[in-house]
């Protein structure tokens, strides 16, 4: 720390440092010896995205800076979900590894139980359509499966992936993420998309299966730029209701 040229102190001595500065020169030293002991291009949940802020993507946070995101990895919340990860993993995965994805079958469809034996019957018809929100100008994504021998009383589900999860593109490209939909007896299937942050908020991402036509659709709302870099600075982030 520069004690001498601090504002308020005398030539050749040293002011005390205020609360402040000793936090700030400390996050330094700590991101620094973290730096040194931790490579960032390893970890599986780390994500820079275009506007330069970090994303952690098991726990859907955004940080500002790299020292921010070590402060995130050492704290509770992602540590807790490190464990629940491993946790699930173990207690779902088979060994058996899915046609589609590479994952044991335990982590693709963690949601739909899979039967033994079970034969697929192929993937599903589908339909990809582009769309936008007048008013928020938010792009996005309708997709339309059609599942006529779906069994009965299964709803298909939506699953996530980051591509270090997969292992069918090798090496991973952390610009992708992947979309996977699984229903028996259908093989799961996966969409490869821009990895940009899903908005989640209600009438942006949804599902729905026509229990008659037996079509399901999905609609996939991506966050502006706007919202994305100010999605973690309180005060700067847009309002969560639709623009009027």
């Amino acid at each position: 720390m520069d004690y001498q040229n601090r504002a308020g102190s005398k030539f050749g001595g040293g002011g005390v440092a205020s609360t402040s500065t000793t936090n700030a020169d400390r996050r330094e030293r700590l991101r620094r010896l973290a730096l040194e002991t931790i490579d960032l291009e390893k970890d599986p949940y780390f994500f820079k995205n275009h506007v330069g802020s970090f994303e952690c993507r098991l726990c859907l946070t955004v940080h500002q800076n790299d020292g921010s995101y070590l402060a995130h990895t050492q704290g509770r919340k992602h540590q807790t979900n490190l464990a629940r990860r491993a946790a699930r993993e173990q207690r779902e995965g088979s060994g058996k590894v899915d046609s589609i994805t590479g994952l044991p079958i335990g982590m693709v469809g963690q949601q739909v139980q899979v039967r033994k034996n079970a034969v697929k019957i192929g993937r599903p018809g589908y339909k990809i359509t582009k769309t936008r929100d007048p008013l928020t100008r938010q792009l996005g994504l309708l997709f339309q499966l059609q599942y006529p021998e779906i069994t009965p009383g299964v709803v298909p589900r939506v699953r996530f992936m980051s591509a270090f999860e997969q292992k069918i593109d090798n090496p991973p490209d952390k610009s992708f993420q992947y979309m996977l939909i699984a229903a028996e007896p259908y093989e799961t299937c996966g969409f490869k998309l821009q990895a940009r942050e899903v908005d989640r908020r209600e009438g942006r991402f949804w599902t729905w299966f026509d229990e008659d036509s037996k079509e399901f659709w999905v609609q996939v709302m991506f966050k502006t730029e706007r919202e994305e870099r100010y999605s973690g600075v309180p005060g700067l982030a847009p309002p969560s209701g639709p623009r009027r």
